[in-house]
């Protein structure tokens, strides 16, 4: 089947047959397509979109390009083992988390490069069928999405997260998963701590129930609906208390200390952060008026923490695991001037223009609620 035929066909607005988005994705994997065409290709859908059967057909033909991990029953996927220590390890203990492996849906990786540079990026169809052929490809059977909106967020607006979110779920079950999705917040960042070593002791806060307000209540509402799509709660009530039950009785933190243990870490680390990397020196940023915090863009703050050093670049640019941004002060907080608004963790590396982007990320202001967290849930 000729590919100008099937960039024709889609240009001109019709539906491709099953039979021409199979052709488009062999061709992609197997590199007998220049770059140009599928280019083209991804303009088209960008400018016709795609219909909900398109989408479902093309994240189907994305996750049968490579390998399929077979985890029914396994509750979850992420990976940096081999897939048989994964697997050997969510059977021995329920859980692992790892980095995907470059054979899980091959097609994605070459189309995703592809989008960065035809300005494509922002196709719901693309974007959703992306998501998804890695998630179904993986093995799960039910999957509760967090679709981010707001300023630090892909989907800046929250009707574009609604339209993503439907798209996804639409996908999944059209695919045969129990799926669905919540829209939560992103205005600002999500919990008060930004970088590696920082985000790992808030998620152990966390773990032994002390984590921040937003934090916790995203993780009980996203764990409630995973709960019931288990199976493991009747209801979203019963699934919540369960979920404090597991904090409260510190089955949650040793279950996690195991899973450290299971993949080669120190599990001491639950209980003595400072075996892990920090930074050398702590720089306290204040206010420089007294008002309410109006701002606080989560975009500009994770950029401050890249260029401390807790961020790649480039990609071979060596991660500094200790360095970081943490909040003292959220979206309608009160502060003074002179007060202190968050403490960079830094080794000194790109101060300058780490403080340059949070005096562009931070506003105060005369007044400001509170975000909403959680916006919608799609079903």
């Amino acid at each position: 089947m000729a590919m100008l035929d099937i960039i024709a066909h889609k240009r001109d607005g019709c539906t491709p047959s099953t039979t021409e988005i199979h052709e488009f994705i062999t061709v992609v994997v197997n590199h007998t397509i220049p770059d140009y065409q599928t280019a083209a290709l991804l303009m088209a859908i960008y400018l016709k979109r795609m219909t909900t059967q398109e989408q479902t057909t093309l994240t189907k033909e994305m996750m049968e390009s490579g390998d399929r991990l077979d985890l029914s029953a396994i509750p979850g996927f992420k990976a940096d083992l081999t897939e048989a220590a994964f697997i050997n390890q969510v059977q021995k203990i329920g859980l692992a988390i790892v980095g995907a492996t470059g054979t899980v849906a091959p097609a994605d990786k070459e189309i995703y490069a592809l989008r960065d540079v035809t300005a494509t990026v922002g196709s719901i169809p693309l974007i959703a069928s992306s998501i998804m052929s890695k998630k179904i490809a993986s093995g799960t059977d039910a999957l509760v999405i967090d679709v981010k909106t707001g300023a630090g967020a892909f989907m800046q607006t929250e009707a574009d997260a609604r339209k993503l979110a439907k798209a996804l779920v639409s996908i999944g079950q059209q695919a045969g998963l129990q799926c669905m999705a919540v829209i939560s917040d992103m205005n600002q960042p999500l919990g008060n701590k930004v970088g590696n070593t920082l985000e790992i002791e808030e998620t152990l806060d966390a773990l032994k129930g002390q984590g921040p307000a937003d934090l916790m209540e995203l993780v009980n509402t996203l764990g409630a609906q995973m709960l019931v799509l288990g199976h493991q709660a009747p209801d979203l009530v019963t699934a919540r208390k369960r979920l404090e039950a597991a904090l409260t009785s510190g089955r949650a933190l040793a279950k996690f200390q195991e899973m450290i243990e299971a993949q080669g870490g120190d599990g001491r680390v639950v209980e003595d952060y400072s075996l892990m990397p920090h930074a050398k020196h702590h720089l306290t940023y204040r206010a420089k008026q007294s008002g309410v915090v109006t701002k606080l863009l989560a975009d500009e703050i994770g950029q401050a923490a890249m260029v401390l050093g807790g961020g790649r670049q480039k990609a071979d640019d060596a991660l500094n695991y200790g360095v970081g941004i943490e909040l003292l002060k959220k979206l309608g907080d009160s502060v003074k001037k002179g007060e202190a608004l968050l403490i960079i963790h830094h080794d000194q590396t790109g101060l300058d223009a780490a403080t340059a982007l949070l005096d562009d990320a931070i506003e105060l202001g005369e007044t400001a609620g509170a975000p909403t967290l959680i916006h919608e849930t799609i079903n």
